[in-house]
């Protein structure tokens, strides 16, 4: 069947399709984790791997050199591999045969596919790389449409429909002629106009079949899988609001009407005939042949060395813990965390200096998804996980208003000498006067900025982290109803998300004097993905705006009198402290010590002084992974104003578990920042509300960022960023890697590698839950995509007894198997 004899509706269908297996990428403004293959969470882990590795030439495994290395080690043992090779090989085969065979074997990474584009056969026959040419057309197309405020001058029609916008510069655009295809313009320019005739008019001249479109759309589109992924985002992002998708189903009809452009230019019988026979590869089976032998060996490495990392952290929960809490009379302050693997640094050491303190974990957002809009802004932007919709606007202030409007108009100014110097600078002309005479000016800053002696920006307590919002002193967020439409929240609503806060985060009686609600953020310098290092729960930036608003309303006596009427009781010398850790240099900041009653200084000086004692031992855990000298903490703070940095943290690198239960069962335990940490209670969760909560967000959170760790390591080309040195940043929405090609996704080789070991090993994550089987059935029974998850081996599920063990681990199709004494 031809794809002639298919209607324009049969056509979208499947384009649809094709455009689910690509999952969204998010701007530099919030760059927050997403995982790679969410498209393709219904099919297993060792499907997906084959199906990639043949259609994109992309890798889900490292080379084998990797995994031998961790056998020498003895990381990935015997039992491990005998475990992985009596459930995944189809032979029974032994594991001495199995260590030889991989021993002997040649490495295999050269991550070509084996399904071909029109271009990629192009370039075969005529020896020129028109599937560069390609990438590169369109990555300088999609930059200047895609802009968002970068360039002084736009070259695409932003206010045009994506596929007209596309077809008038491919009507004008001489490049093409420069580079031999002379008919290419005329091409373009005999496509219908309507998006959907002119698919069908594509596919009609590149003669595809219909069994062939799926993959072939797969493929088109992994072709260029930055602009693809940020057109996704753009589609995930519309739907989340009640909208609907078609931006990357336009932008695959651009890519297909580009190939069939490129047909017609270089019509030969030559390509026809390598084309025919390079669609014929287009049809995805799984007979022995298409299987990649090689990359099934390594996935049952890979899946050994998961079991390995699963074996050890199982062994950390082995001997059964007693309840060591503190009694309410003894506990000085609580600590409300997020669930950041970087947090679980932090608590540790802050429960270490001070042993009246105890800790929380819980989403950064605090379970407050604000729109914030900043003083001086007429926009907010979403404080909470991209998974949700925001919820209530809350407006920045300074209490006083004659220092408000000061402010304001001050930022207002700034804004605008900012814009007119930006002007200068990048001006057609003046960009001339400004290098010559004035850039000399730059020299004595270019000096004390090299050596550490000033900042290349200003300092976040000035402007704000990365000098995006401002953090004036005595700014705070007005919570109540402001006269503005639609700001503020409503006393009722105050109080609705408040019981609901204090009840995801099992903390409902036994209040300390202080409770701390420590949002995060990362303070660098030069550094295109600086919002990777902030809060993921708060849309990737930092949660200092979160924890504001809900220590505010903590704090507010209306509020506190209508939750006696849920049970929940904050005794009146309870104050709740809005903070901010900064995880690059583990630095904590209290912003509301004015509500601490005088009487209370001394209380809270020492609360101080352990936050401080806390801080020194995380920079001295932290700086065992970096190369430092001199003084910890001295080095520590350079890093994070170094503009030649490329790292400054290392962000979640490691993170390979996730652990909800009471904070108790690992109070204890040293998990070298590499686990994220919920706490919950399920004896206090009437209908495993909270366990659906948990499962169906943080859970789902957790694993994108794990998977996308996964991904920037196994596969940087791919799924990563590249070298972070020569990125360049295009549209102001991500980066380059170099001056051309395409849009970069997922981290960058810094953030994972050191330069000579891996700072983030491919694991998938290990998620243990303190809750009976039966309880988390049922989450999974009534979500799919979670049990997705779960099934298709995307992460390990574990539960944890009643004495803190790891007890079962989940084999699927909701059937769980006890595990051994050895934690196998």
């Amino acid at each position: 069947m031809t794809t002639v004899n298919m209607s324009s509706s049969e056509h979208l269908k499947v384009l649809r399709e094709a455009c689910k297996k690509i999952a969204p990428v998010w701007p530099l403004e919030n760059f927050v984790a997403v995982n790679p293959y969410l498209g393709h969470a219904d099919q297993t882990f060792e499907s997906t791997a084959q199906t990639l590795a043949k259609i994109g030439g992309i890798q889900m495994a490292l080379p084998l050199s990797f995994y031998l290395q961790k056998i020498k080690e003895g990381r990935i043992t015997r039992s491990d591999l005998q475990s992985v090779l009596s459930k995944k090989s189809k032979e029974k085969t032994k594991v001495d045969d199995f260590i030889a065979l991989i021993e002997n074997a040649t490495d295999e990474t050269t991550g070509v596919s084996t399904v071909a584009t029109l271009a990629d056969v192009a370039t075969q026959v005529t020896g020129k790389d028109w599937n560069r040419f390609a990438t590169s057309r369109m990555s300088t197309w999609a930059a200047s449409y895609f802009d968002d405020g970068q360039a002084s001058w736009a070259a695409a029609d932003q206010q045009a429909a994506l596929f007209p916008a596309w077809k008038f510069e491919a009507e004008v655009d001489n490049t093409t002629d420069i580079m031999g295809l002379k008919g290419f313009r005329k091409a373009a320019k005999s496509l219908p106009g309507d998006p959907v005739k002119a698919m069908d008019s594509a596919l009609q001249i590149l003669e595809m079949q219909a069994n062939m479109l799926p993959i072939y759309l797969h493929r088109l589109l992994l072709s260029v899988g930055g602009w693809s992924a940020f057109a996704a985002r753009l589609d995930w992002e519309s739907e989340l609001n009640g909208g609907k998708d078609g931006k990357l189903m336009e932008f695959l009809i651009v890519l297909l009407c580009w190939e069939a452009c490129l047909f017609q230019a270089l019509d030969s019988p030559k390509l026809r005939v390598k084309w025919l026979t390079a669609k014929k590869s287009m049809v995805l089976t799984s007979t022995p042949s298409e299987i990649n032998q090689q990359l099934t060996q390594k996935l049952i490495l890979q899946g050994a060395f998961d079991q390995a990392a699963q074996r050890e952290i199982i062994q950390k929960f082995k001997e059964p813990k007693a309840i060591k809490s503190l009694s309410a009379s003894q506990v000085k302050a609580q600590a409300i965390f997020c669930i950041d693997v970087r947090s679980e640094v932090y608590r540790r050491n802050l429960e270490l200096v001070d042993q009246g303190i105890d800790t929380i974990g819980f989403a950064g957002f605090f379970a407050f998804p604000i729109n914030y809009v900043p003083i001086a802004h007429d926009q907010g932007v979403a404080q909470c996980p991209v998974l949700i919709t925001t919820g209530a606007t809350i407006l920045e202030e300074i209490p006083d208003k004659k220092t408000h409007e000061q402010a304001r108009k001050s930022r207002t100014l700034k804004h605008q000498v900012q814009h007119i110097w930006k002007s200068f600078r990048s001006g057609a002309i003046t960009c001339f006067s400004f290098v010559s005479p004035l850039g000399l000016s730059y020299l004595p800053k270019l000096f004390t900025d090299s050596f550490g002696l000033s900042r290349p920006v200003p300092h976040p307590d000035h402007v704000g982290l990365k000098g995006k919002y401002m953090k004036l002193k005595g700014a705070s967020l007005n919570v109540a109803t402001h006269g503005n439409v639609g700001a503020g929240m409503p006393l009722e609503q105050r109080v609705q998300v408040a019981k609901n806060a204090l009840n995801a985060m099992s903390l409902t009686s036994d209040f300390a004097p202080f409770v701390l609600i420590v949002g995060h953020g990362a303070t660098t310098v030069n550094n295109p993905h600086a919002s990777g290092l902030d809060c993921g729960a708060c849309g990737g930036r930092s949660g200092e705006p979160n924890a504001k608003v809900a220590a505010a309303v903590l704090n507010d006596r209306q509020v506190r009198q209508l939750l006696k009427a849920e049970n929940i009781h904050i005794p009146d010398t309870t104050v709740f402290l809005c903070c901010l850790h900064d995880t690059t240099t583990d630095e904590v900041t209290i912003f509301n010590e004015q509500e601490v009653p005088v009487s209370r200084a001394n209380e809270l000086e020492e609360l101080k002084t352990s936050l401080a004692k806390a801080g020194h031992a995380s920079r001295t855990e932290r700086a065992l992974r970096m190369t430092t000298k001199g003084s910890v903490d001295d080095a520590i703070m350079r890093r994070s104003k170094d503009w030649s940095q490329v790292r400054p943290e290392w962000g979640l690198a490691g993170c390979s578990a996730f652990v909800v239960a009471p904070r108790f069962r690992t109070k204890d335990l040293d998990l070298q920042g590499r686990s994220f940490l919920h706490s919950y209670d399920w004896k206090k969760d009437e209908g495993f509300k909270v366990l659906e909560l948990i499962m169906t967000a943080p859970m789902v959170v957790t694993s994108w960022i794990n998977l996308q760790y996964f991904a920037s390591t196994v596969d940087n080309k791919n799924f990563g960023s590249g070298n972070k040195t020569l990125h360049n940043v295009t549209g102001g929405v991500g980066v380059l890697e170099g001056f051309s090609g395409d849009l970069r996704v997922g981290l960058p080789i810094q953030s994972v590698h050191d330069g000579k070991n891996y700072q983030h090993e491919p694991l998938r994550l290990n998620v243990i839950i303190e809750a009976p089987t039966e309880a988390i059935d049922a989450v999974l029974e009534k979500h799919s995509a979670v049990r997705n998850l779960c099934d298709n081996e995307w992460i390990h599920l574990l539960a944890m007894d009643d004495e803190g063990m790891v007890a079962r681990r989940y084999a699927g199709n909701l059937l769980w198997e006890e595990i051994g004494a050895v934690g196998v």
